[in-house]
């Protein structure tokens, strides 16, 4: 039996939202398509995309889109067909993405992070028929080994100066700098210009219910076992999209229709990236620069050159440019939002950074399974240090008892954080235990994090139920380590915990108990062992061999001795 004894029907957090931001503002929740019909109806002309060099407007990427809609229907892409995208930040990704949703089918997001044997999970789990990568040495080799292996039709490669400004000399400067690969010339690939060699003439019929219809299958990590795709519906992604843009409005809107500029450098592949900078992008009629990855020099010289407005990232990367050695020099002063996820923002780089540029950095919690909206801390109006905000419009934020999650805890004592909303996740695919694991009696999302909430609304993450490390703005789970280590035949025992690193926020580091009659080995010479077990977010940065490891009365591995070990080396309390 459910009992609330603050929240029955109170929403603390509204007396503290800003002048004119609605928590029950109506969220339209369409497909995902709909959003580019309309941002193409309202401004043709305006810049859509900023890629190396060459701009991209509206009319034109929609004209684009509806090419590879039509080269992916005559590939047999419709509805409960799933297509993989392998990519990185270029204009691939968005007229993919959304061409297999105007095509009728479903997107798999995949990470080039990902180990050999996740993508393997990842293509057979997901049933991904077709996969669109690029000729690059870093990506387009690990799909070709699955090629024969596996249940992928195709793999549709493009080239990633196809859409630079200067073709001809980005591609020669690649091919010297070994970054391209050889790519086979069979039935089973073609080349991302075929894909959209059509006269853009397809089927288009928008999902009958944008809250059922699956959008994305996007995989998150688990404390146990390989990842798990959390479908992500037409009306979840469409709904956080809404979610962020309400914040952003107001009697005194942060930003406006068809006049702002985004830059992005989060990959799109990633929830975060994909519905704040492309789908809010294009929302907003935003012109989006993109950026193949996060290189500091050339990211402090756009925001000044092109007078960014909108920026979103993680607290590594607002560290590294509050330290900018030209910062000063530089006009950061046209950014109006700011926002910061995957990991808990020092107030520190958050002050700093607004007496740079004026701009408060927006910090939030949210999850993969939520599309990624949860809570926000207004741009303007009230802010608490330490918060990860207050629930955003339309989304219910409840503490519950961390045995039984259908009891709720009162305002200011701990819990599990759980949450609903039109964002939530259908579930997970083709995992229905895990997916009634993940909620409450009621239908909320457990989280896995222990917060408690004020008696204003604002939400205070304190803890975590689940064994997880947040990496540079990624997820990390200790267990996924542990069992890759164990496949080396010198090791007997090992536990893996989170130290704290300056830059990434935590870094996994491993203690390791050797078998009787091995020989040692070095953090590098195990690095190596792991290189094709681990992503490259999930390596270790740090390894202790020791003669025995702490373990509870009854035998099994103990984390919490490592951890106060580690809290005393740097001085501090776990």
């Amino acid at each position: 039996m459910t009992t609330r004894p603050l929240l029955a029907d109170a929403h603390p957090w509204v007396s503290s939202y800003p002048s004119g931001v609605r928590w029950d503002a109506p969220l339209a929740r369409t497909p995902v398509p709909q959003l580019l019909e309309e941002a193409v109806a309202q401004w043709p002309d305006r810049p859509f995309l900023d890629f190396m060099g060459r701009r991209i407007s509206y009319r034109e990427f929609g004209a684009l889109v509806d090419r590879a809609a039509a080269g992916f229907q005559k590939l047999g892409v419709g509805p409960g067909v799933h297509v993989g995208l392998y990519l990185p930040n270029s204009p691939h990704y968005p007229i993919a993405f959304f061409g297999v949703l105007r095509a009728g089918g479903t997107v798999v997001n995949y990470s080039p992070l990902d180990a050999e044997r996740v993508l393997e999970h990842k293509v057979e789990d997901s049933e991904s028929d077709f996969l669109v990568t690029l000729d690059l040495a870093a990506l387009y080799p690990q799909m070709a080994r699955l090629m024969g292996h596996s249940r992928l039709k195709k793999l549709i490669v493009g080239a990633l100066d196809e859409y630079a400004g200067a073709p001809g000399p980005t591609r020669a400067h690649m091919q010297g700098a070994g970054l391209l690969a050889q790519v086979a010339d069979n039935a089973h690939h073609m080349s991302f210009a075929q894909l959209l060699d059509n006269d853009g003439r397809h089927d288009y019929r928008p999902v009958a219910d944008p809250a059922d219809a699956i959008a994305a299958l996007q995989y998150t990590g688990g404390t146990t076992g390989l990842p798990k795709g959390a479908m992500l519906t037409h009306g979840n992604l469409t709904a956080a999209c809404a979610q962020y843009v309400e914040t952003l409005s107001g009697e005194e809107p942060i930003v406006g229709l068809g006049e702002e500029r985004i830059l992005a450098v989060l990959p799109l592949f990633h929830i975060y990236s994909l519905v704040t900078n492309l789908l809010m992008g294009i929302r907003l009629g935003a012109e989006i620069v993109l950026h193949t990855r996060f290189d500091l020099d050339t990211v402090m010289k756009t925001f000044d050159a092109r007078k960014i407005t909108i920026f979103s990232g993680v607290p590594t990367m607002y560290m590294a440019m509050i330290n900018h050695p030209k910062v000063t020099e530089l006009d950061l002063r046209s950014l109006r939002s700011c926002g910061s996820g995957g990991a808990p923002l020092p107030v520190e780089v958050a002050q700093k950074f607004f007496k740079l540029t004026g701009c408060q950095i927006n910090e939030g919690w949210g999850m993969t399974e939520t599309s990624p909206t949860g809570s926000f801390t207004p741009a303007r109006g009230r802010r608490k240090a330490g918060s990860c905000g207050m629930p955003l419009p339309g989304i219910t934020l409840s503490m519950r008892d961390l045995v039984d999650s259908d009891v709720e805890m009162p305002l200011g004592q701990r819990g599990e954080l759980c949450i609903s909303g039109p964002n939530v996740m259908k579930g997970y695919w083709k995992n229905e235990a895990a997916t009634q694991a993940s909620m409450t009696g009621d239908g909320f999302f457990r989280s896995g994090d222990v917060a408690y909430m004020d008696e204003d609304g604002f939400v205070f993450i304190v803890d975590r139920t689940k064994d997880m490390l947040l990496c540079g703005g990624f997820n990390v789970y200790p267990r996924t380590i542990e069992d890759a280590i164990y496949e080396h035949p010198s090791v007997e025992e090992v536990s893996v915990i989170g130290i704290h690193d300056e830059y990434r926020g935590q870094s996994p580091k491993a203690f390791i108990k050797l078998k009787n009659g091995a020989a040692a080995f070095t953090l590098e010479e195990l690095k190596n062992f792991l290189k094709d077990r681990l992503g490259k977010h999930e390596m270790l940065q740090a390894m202790e061999i020791r003669a025995e490891l702490p373990k509870t009365a009854v035998g099994k591995l103990s984390k919490k001795e490592l951890y106060d070990e580690e809290s005393a080396r740097r001085g501090t309390t776990a």
